[in-house]
């Protein structure tokens, strides 16, 4: 049987469900943004991703209420299922893991048809790597500076561009550095988005010294969803002539 009432604790999945059946959303965070006017037909807002307001999702009565390893707590998820709620949670660090996870959501666990962007993602983004063509390093947070290291969606996304990210091999996932170390890491380029942390040209471009950089749609750089059907124009970024 389909599933009619589901609470999404994760954006980029909240726009994905949305795409397909948006009725059947009845809860989201408060950081779920897309589709713009999610409101318009969403039941409530369960406050964020690090601390759901669970008796909010409990009243909404899910029919299965989906969560993120790296997104959502632990604590969190053992609370809802210790009272009845039906959770799954995803775990997606590679963009064939992504669309991969969509297919199972969408075949298995809501019982809905599969929306046509999947399909286009899975064309676009599941074959061979590409050569490598540029050397980058993604920002993700100013004091203290944090980067994209190993073992992330952002991280393979970039790489499937045919850029590879110089903490790759970084002991930790979102590793703190110093920006002398970013600005001397070896990348060609500092790929800015605008979330996590809202880079802007006033406020990210001026610390680093000797790297070009580039601000970037962090929708398309860091969501699994819809946007992975728009995300290899990242390839045209435009970069910081300095």
């Amino acid at each position: 049987m389909a599933a009619t009432r589901v609470v999404s604790l994760v954006p980029s999945i909240t726009e994905a469900l949305a795409s397909v059946r948006r009725e059947a959303v009845v809860g989201a965070t408060d950081w779920c943004t897309h589709p713009p006017d999610l409101d318009a037909t969403l039941e409530a807002r369960v406050r964020g991703t690090k601390n759901p307001n669970l008796e909010t999702i409990r009243r909404l009565e899910p029919d299965v209420v989906i969560a993120n390893r790296e997104e959502n707590r632990e604590l969190d998820v053992r609370r809802l299922e210790e009272s009845g709620v039906n959770v799954v949670v995803t775990r997606i660090e590679t963009v064939p893991q992504a669309v991969d996870t969509f297919e199972h959501l969408f075949d298995d666990v809501l019982g809905w048809e599969r929306p046509g962007w999947l399909a286009e993602a899975r064309d676009q983004w599941c074959g061979a790597l590409p050569p490598v063509t540029r050397r980058v390093a993604i920002a993700v947070w100013r004091d203290p500076w944090m980067v994209v290291g190993r073992d992330t969606f952002t991280g393979d996304l970039v790489r499937r561009l045919g850029w590879e990210n110089v903490y790759a091999d970084a002991a930790d996932r979102y590793p703190t550095v110093e920006v002398q170390d970013i600005d001397a890491g070896g990348a060609e380029l500092v790929l800015l988005p605008d979330e996590p942390y809202a880079f802007t040209e006033t406020d990210g471009p001026e610390a680093f010294a000797r790297t070009p950089c580039a601000l970037v749609s962090g929708r398309l750089l860091t969501w699994y969803g819809p946007s992975l059907a728009q995300a290899r124009s990242l390839a045209d970024t435009r970069i910081d002539p300095r």
